[in-house]
């Protein structure tokens, strides 16, 4: 009887003891994911979008990566001209998603762009050709035309500088003259990185206009000691919405600005 009893004390003295050591592991374990910075075991998951609206007008294709992957169309992994594309993705704490467009050939990095949890759907759209970059472009719709017959305009000018090395960094004013000299308006405000305000204007035949860039509310060109005409058409009703680019010539000096590039062509708005 006595040893029956030692034998059932000792029997509950090790599983106290069993109870105990598990007891003091678990909570072991607890501190050290509470100290352990105070991080969750598992990340804050929200779900995010980009849609990307661009037109690639360069010789070679271009790729877009999301944080490193390419993305694809089947086997199709870069693209050229038109692209239309939505991509869906999970943000994973606060981190940002990075979102970059290179050259496929060259491999070289042309733009990139951050995506975080403040505009979890987001829009990226921009025109690209050899040496120019139009950023935001469906940011800026054309202007409206309020009468029947007349033509509209709005202008951005991202080679500023490039070859004229004019040294002025504000914006500019455009003197828009029919093919007779006589004048229809002033456009102002074009910028480098925005666009300007709208002009509309009757349209006409010839359909040619000559605008004269000078700087903001003067008559004095952009470029000391060189006048700056650009020529381009007016069209009945229609509204455009005009890329000026500085071109070099053979020398690699400053030739003319052109402006034949209208971005209405190539985005629905």
């Amino acid at each position: 009887m006595k040893f029956e009893i030692i034998i059932k004390t000792n029997f509950n003295m090790k599983t106290k003891i069993a109870k105990i050591l598990l007891f003091s592991i678990v909570l072991a374990f607890c501190q050290a994911c509470v100290n352990d910075e105070m991080i969750p075991y598992y990340e804050k998951q929200q779900p995010g979008k980009v849609v990307i609206r661009a037109y690639n007008a360069q010789k070679d294709s271009i790729q877009i990566a999301v944080d490193g992957k390419i993305l694809k169309e089947g086997k199709v992994d870069a693209y050229i001209k038109k692209i239309s594309k939505e991509h869906e993705f999970v943000f994973y704490g606060d981190k940002d998603k990075v979102v970059e467009i290179t050259n496929k050939a060259t491999k070289q990095l042309i733009y990139s762009y951050k995506l975080n949890t403040a505009k979890p759907v987001d829009t990226i759209s921009f025109y690209t050709k050899e040496e120019i970059w139009v950023e935001n472009v469906l940011k800026t719709k054309p202007g409206k035309i309020t009468q029947t017959g007349f033509a509209g305009f709005k202008f951005i000018f991202p080679t500023l500088n490039k070859y004229s090395a004019s040294g002025y960094t504000g914006k500019l004013d455009g003197i828009m003259r029919k093919v007779n000299g006589e004048v229809v308006g002033t456009v102002k405000n074009i910028g480098k990185d925005s666009y300007s305000d709208f002009i509309e204007f009757p349209a006409s035949l010839p359909p040619i206009i000559r605008m004269e860039l000078v700087k903001h509310n003067t008559t004095e060109s952009y470029i000391s000691g060189k006048q700056v005409i650009t020529v381009m058409l007016m069209t009945s009703n229609k509204s455009r919405l005009i890329v000026l680019d500085e071109r070099k010539d053979a020398n690699g000096k400053f030739s003319n600005v052109d402006a034949s590039l209208n971005l209405a062509d190539y985005f629905d708005f």
